[in-house]
């Protein structure tokens, strides 16, 4: 997989002190360093109980380095839950745009979050807690994850692969099973096929709970 893009450190996740933002590849390196090294930190340990020395530590850089992107921890855990949604959507989004249409697309998108969940089990802690941390952070993880669902559904529906009336309700409704599905069966259960879980998900939404026949 391709490195995910790294916003720039700030307030909110948007792009803050113009003289933060690195300028080289080995300061966006840095830079990336220190965010898988936060999602760990806080993963183990909570927002509260992380520090910025531990940070530091498990990036194996100096403290000073730190301070060259970030002014608190407050600040890089917001840009922690910005680069794994970026992550996260960096995964899903070529497997679900490879699909062969709009239904398919969505037991694609939701087999790959089932992995991508298993690799990074930190991100149910780190996103539950910005709920807590960083409301706006948490809000925006799941307003622009539903969003590209609610696209996908709608180029399906333009293209004739499923019901025109699809919308936001539809999304949300798909953006909260997934998410669901990958507290059982990525967190929970890593021994279930989750190729399985994806196509028994799949069948519920393309055929609904009508008996069949």
């Amino acid at each position: 997989m391709d490195q995910p893009r790294v916003s720039a450190p700030g307030k909110g996740g948007e792009a803050g002190n113009p003289d933060k933002v690195p300028r080289t590849e080995r300061g966006r390196r840095t830079l990336r360093k220190l965010l898988d090294a936060a999602a760990v930190e806080f993963g183990e340990r909570g927002f509260h109980d992380a520090s910025i020395s531990g940070i530091t530590r498990r990036a194996g850089t100096a403290l000073g380095s730190f301070y060259t992107y970030f002014d608190s921890k407050d600040e890089i855990f917001q840009a922690l839950v910005r680069y794994m949604s970026e992550q996260l959507r960096d995964h899903v989004t070529p497997l679900v745009q490879a699909a062969p249409d709009g239904i398919a697309a969505e037991r694609i998108g939701l087999e790959s979050f089932l992995g991508f969940v298993r690799e990074h089990k930190e991100i149910y802690r780190i996103i539950d807690e910005a709920e807590f941390v960083d409301y706006a952070s948490y809000r925006r993880h799941y307003e622009t994850t539903v969003a590209r669902v609610r696209q996908r559904l709608e180029a399906g529906a333009a293209r004739g692969e499923i019901r025109g009336d699809v919308g936001e309700v539809h999304a949300w409704a798909i953006g909260g099973m997934n998410v669901f599905l990958g507290m059982r069966y990525g967190l929970w259960d890593e021994g279930a096929d989750i190729e399985e879980i994806a196509r028994v998900a799949n069948d519920l939404l393309a055929n609904g709970l009508a008996p069949k026949g």
